[in-house]
C-alpha cells in the first residue's frame, strides 16, 4: 500500500513538525494515531516517518531512511497572469504534474487589475502548490515566485548554455513543442502567453534573445489549459 506523503514545516536532526492548519487537518480530518507511518519532505531528502504525538496545532514524527526519488530534468513554467480563479487550476495541476519552478509574468495584454493584485496572491498560490505537491506525493514544492514583468525573466542566448528555452506561440505553425523537447537538455524553461496571446513586440524579444518558438497545434487553447497540456507534453518527453 502506498503511504501518504506530507511536507514537514520544520525538521531538527531525527524530528520533524507538521503545524497549524495542516496539523488540525492531519488531526481531526484524517484522524491520524501515534505510531502511523507516512513519507515526509524534508529540504534534504524524503524520509520514512512514523508518528510519535498528535495535538490539533501540532503532529510530531520520527524519521527514518531516506527514500530514493527518481531524477527528472528541471522544468520552469513562465506563466503570464491570467484571471485567478483558472490561474489557480493551472498551477495546482502544474505541481501535480511536476513543474520545478513557475514563475507569474505581467506580459503586455495581462489585465491592469490583475497585474496590481498579484503580489498580493503569491501566499495563496504557494499555498496550493504544497498542497497539490502532497497530493501528487512530490519530493518538493515547487518554488512561486514574485511577479515579475516580462523582459526582467528572459535570460538572453548568450546566457543559455545546456538549458532549452521555449516560448508558446499561437502564431508558430512548423514547430510543435514535442518536436523541441527531442533536443538534448538539462533545463528547460517554457513561456506561456496570456489570454489573447504575447504581443507581437513580446514576440520580436523573445526570438532576440535567442528562445524557439513553438506550438501545441492547431487548436487555439484557454490559457491554463496550454499551460496543463505544455506541462504535461514536456515532462513526459524528459524522462
Amino acid at each position: 500500500m502506498t503511504r501518504r506523503r506530507w511536507i514537514a514545516d520544520e525538521v531538527s536532526g531525527d524530528r520533524a513538525l507538521i503545524f497549524g492548519e495542516h496539523a488540525a487537518h492531519l488531526s481531526r480530518v484524517l484522524r491520524v494515531r501515534v505510531g502511523q507511518q507516512f513519507d515526509v519532505v524534508t529540504p534534504l531528502c524524503v524520509r520514512r516517518g512514523q508518528i510519535v504525538a498528535v495535538n490539533d496545532d501540532r503532529v510530531e514524527f520520527t524519521l527514518g531512511d531516506a527514500i530514493a526519488e527518481s531524477a527528472v530534468a528541471p522544468v520552469t513554467i513562465l506563466l503570464s497572469i491570467f484571471k485567478f480563479d483558472r490561474m489557480e487550476w493551472a498551477i495546482e495541476k502544474c505541481t501535480e504534474l511536476g513543474v520545478t519552478r513557475i514563475v507569474p509574468v505581467i506580459s503586455r495584454r495581462t489585465e491592469p487589475h490583475l497585474a496590481s493584485a498579484a503580489e498580493k496572491r503569491v501566499e495563496r498560490w504557494q499555498r496550493i502548490a504544497k498542497q497539490a505537491s502532497e497530493q501528487a506525493r512530490r519530493s518538493f514544492v515547487p518554488e512561486i515566485s514574485a511577479p515579475v514583468k516580462l523582459p526582467l525573466q528572459l535570460k538572453d542566448k548568450t546566457e543559455i548554455n545546456d538549458e532549452l528555452c521555449i516560448v508558446l506561440s499561437e502564431n508558430e505553425r512548423e514547430v510543435l513543442l514535442r518536436d523541441l523537447l527531442k533536443e538534448s537538455t538539462s533545463k528547460l524553461l517554457l513561456a506561456l502567453g496570456p489570454e489573447g496571446g504575447w504581443a507581437e513586440e513580446e514576440l520580436a524579444l523573445f526570438a532576440q534573445r535567442g528562445w524557439k518558438s513553438a506550438s501545441l497545434g492547431n487548436t487555439i487553447l484557454r490559457a491554463e489549459t496550454a499551460a496543463i497540456a505544455a506541462t504535461a507534453i514536456a515532462l513526459s518527453e524528459l524522462q
